[in-house]
């Protein structure tokens, strides 16, 4: 059975508003998060993600007042990510209206805590969230570098690698985003995508770089399950969602 293509807007929150930088810096305004949510909703979005910037970077819980504003505007599965720890940050997340948590920095620095999560939720809640650079760096065969702190620290750990391991220790998903290609405009990551999903079954999702519809369909072909955008849906057309969608169908792929 095929799965259809799901198409996600990103909301990267700071300080309660929807930030959007490239290469995770010089981070600019792009409007209210519980705004936009309604706006992407409404546009036929499949799921939305929720991205607290600056938690893990400045050691602080995720805005959970922000989140449970989103929860009630949107009725598409809502994946919020961003000081997430431990088990019982997964469990308020969910009480405060997450579909699904997304984990980076804590799970590098304790992959353990992925079994406890699934364990106790079950895989479906939890994404690992993934983001690589390119590296020459010859302990990291795969040429991508896991960095952490929204991409503000670099781990010496092979992205290629740690998806792999967090695919074994249970994850549901991994959101695979290229720090490298990130706010540019350019197109995803293409490379990194086929290596990740040479090595892992779980769904996938692509992230960093998408600037116009056509950008799309060659993720899906490279490997993704779903694809992620920021800037292509916050400043470009007010039809956006639709385009990426249209452009994924005529290149031949399934969509909701």
């Amino acid at each position: 059975m095929t799965v259809a293509i799901r198409v996600i807007p990103c909301l990267d929150v700071d300080a309660g508003r929807v930030v959007k930088g490239v290469n995770f810096e010089d981070l600019r305004d792009a409007g209210d998060p519980v705004e936009l949510a309604h706006r992407y909703d409404r546009a036929g979005a499949d799921e939305l993600t929720f991205l607290d910037v600056t938690a893990s970077s400045s050691n602080r819980d995720t805005t959970f007042d922000v989140v449970a504003q989103t929860a009630e505007e949107v009725f598409i599965p809502l994946t919020v990510g961003g000081g997430v720890r431990q088990i019982s940050d997964v469990d308020r997340l969910l009480r405060f209206g997450a579909d699904k948590a997304s984990i980076n920095t804590a799970a590098v620095a304790r992959p353990q805590v992925i079994d406890e999560i699934t364990s106790h939720f079950g895989s479906q809640v939890l994404v690992l969230s993934l983001d690589a650079r390119r590296t020459h760096d010859a302990s990291t065969p795969s040429g991508y570098e896991v960095t952490t702190h929204g991409g503000r620290k670099g781990t010496g750990i092979d992205a290629v690698a740690w998806a792999r391991e967090a695919a074994d220790r249970g994850v549901g998903e991994i959101l695979l985003n290229s720090i490298d290609a990130d706010g540019t405009k350019q197109g995803f990551d293409l490379a990194m995508i086929r290596a990740v999903r040479a090595a892992v079954k779980v769904p996938l999702i692509a992230s960093g770089g998408a600037g116009e519809p056509a950008h799309f369909p060659p993720a899906v072909e490279a490997g993704a399950d779903a694809v992620l955008a920021a800037s292509v849906f916050h400043f470009g057309p007010v039809n956006a969602i639709a385009e990426v969608k249209k452009a994924i169908r005529d290149a031949g792929f399934p969509v909701r």
